[in-house]
């Protein structure tokens, strides 16, 4: 089922300095991983969107050690804070990098160490472009959800993932309040990646677009994605990436994968993300995450 393999590494990737007190223990100096990041659906969580009892432990013990825990995902903040306080990341120095890595918060002060909201200038032709193609579009309003349309399938599954309620805005253009970090549009796989192609051509140099998952396409600033905002992080906290494990199922998890001193997919990942690895685990259905973690940090030494 695992399999290591070599993978092709990010480089030059720079960024501001950031200032942040780093976590770290006697026993982590004497880790060879020091932090691990975890990308949420389809990796850290299970169909139901459910961490599960085996994962959270063996997670708890890789923290108790001095392991650093990292939620990347393009979830909201809000979305992703029950998660962090299962793993009581406030009181083991862990983050949120949220919005695909548009956001940081230190989770032991609650303070955003980086934040890039999405230029306003795009959202009004982007809305256009969106309603063009017969599909919608939604942003994240502090813990409510804001959709051009809530009754629609994908607008509730995301309502699903982050236990968010739905607003509806008849005018969505005037609704919504700024600043805003990303904005997602849904639609049927097909006709949402034909859009995509046209997105990323017309909004060039001024909006970033890619698919989480077939039906989801995340609308970001340029720039923005997780392996960027890790080497933020990274260089705030002194942390090399070859002291990082980083784990996702996803297109938008290739990078932090590639960057990552060693990068997994989950079994349950596209082929092609998985040939950028280095480690391939278990599915999010079998516990890869905690496989992960006691082969590479618990077990390490033994």
């Amino acid at each position: 089922m695992a399999r290591l393999s070599p993978t092709v590494r990010l480089t030059d990737v720079t960024s501001p300095r950031l200032s942040s007190k780093p976590f770290v223990s006697g026993e982590q100096q004497m880790m060879k991983y020091k932090m691990i990041v975890l990308d949420l659906d389809g990796t850290l969580t299970n169909s139901k969107k459910e961490m599960t009892t085996r994962t959270r432990e063996t997670l708890l013990a890789a923290e108790r050690k001095g392991l650093r825990v990292v939620l990347a995902s393009g979830r909201p903040t809000y979305g992703i804070t029950a998660l962090a306080e299962e793993l009581e990341l406030k009181d083991y120095g862990g983050y949120i990098l949220a919005f695909n890595g548009g956001r940081i918060t230190d989770c032991a002060t609650g303070d955003v160490v980086f934040d890039q909201p999405l230029s306003p200038s795009v959202v009004e032709p982007l809305y256009d472009s969106v309603k063009s193609a017969g599909m919608e579009m939604l942003t994240y309003q502090d813990e409510v959800i804001a959709a051009t349309r809530k009754a629609n399938k994908y607008v509730l599954h995301e309502a699903f993932i982050n236990k968010m309620p739905v607003v509806e805005y008849d005018d969505f253009i005037h609704q919504v309040r700024y600043p805003i970090n990303k904005c997602l549009v849904v639609g049927d796989p097909v006709p949402l990646h034909e859009l995509e192609l046209r997105l990323v051509e017309s909004f060039k140099g001024r909006m970033d677009a890619y698919r989480s998952a077939g039906f989801f396409l995340e609308c970001v600033p340029p720039g923005i994605d997780k392996a960027r905002s890790l080497a933020r992080l990274f260089e705030m906290l002194s942390l090399s990436k070859d002291e990082v494990i980083a784990c996702g199922d996803g297109y938008n998890d290739q990078n932090m994968i590639r960057y990552a001193g060693l990068g997994v997919a989950m079994a349950n990942a596209p082929k092609d993300v998985q040939d950028t690895a280095d480690y391939i685990t278990y599915s999010n259905e079998e516990d890869g995450v905690a496989h992960v973690v006691e082969k590479f940090v618990l077990n390490a030494n033994r």
